[in-house]
C-alpha cells in the first residue's frame, strides 16, 4: 500500500500497524479520532495508543523514546533526546522510570486544544 501522505509521516509504521487486521467498523472507528467533531477523550485515547506499542496499557520511557526519536530523526543525538524527555516528564510530575497509563495522558493533555484533523483531497 502506498500512501504519499504516510510516507512523510514519521510514525506511519506504528500507524499502520494499528490498523493491521481491523475490519471495516475498527477502520472506521480508527480514523474518527482525525475527526473535527471527535471528542478530547477519543483523541488522546488514539495518541496512547499510538505510544503503548505493545498494547500493555502504559507508556514506557523508552517507548517514549522510541517516538521521539522517530520524529526527530538524525536531527538530534540519543543523549539529547534523552535529556529532553526526562525534562520534559520532570516537568509534568514523572520521571525516567515512570509508568504511563491513559489517565495520565487525559491528565498532561487534557487541558490542551488538541488538534488532530486530517483533509483528504478529492481529485
Amino acid at each position: 500500500m502506498t500512501v504519499p501522505e504516510f510516507v512523510l509521516n514519521p510514525l506511519s509504521k506504528r500507524l499502520f500497524r494499528m490498523l493491521d487486521g481491523l475490519n471495516f467498523k475498527e477502520f472506521v472507528a480508527f480514523l474518527s479520532a482525525f475527526s473535527s467533531r471527535a471528542s478530547l477523550q477519543h483523541k488522546v485515547e488514539f495518541i496512547f495508543k499510538v505510544y503503548d506499542y505493545n498494547g500493555h496499557g502504559k507508556v514506557t520511557f523508552n517507548e517514549m523514546l522510541d517516538i521521539l526519536r522517530d520524529l526527530t530523526g538524525q536531527f538530534i543525538s540519543e543523549p539529547q533526546r534523552e535529556k529532553v524527555l526526562t525534562q520534559v516528564l520532570e516537568e509534568a510530575g514523572y520521571h525516567k522510570d515512570s509508568f504511563l497509563v491513559l489517565a495520565d495522558f487525559m491528565k498532561i493533555l487534557g487541558n490542551s486544544d488538541l488538534k488532530m484533523e486530517v483533509e483528504v483531497p478529492v481529485d
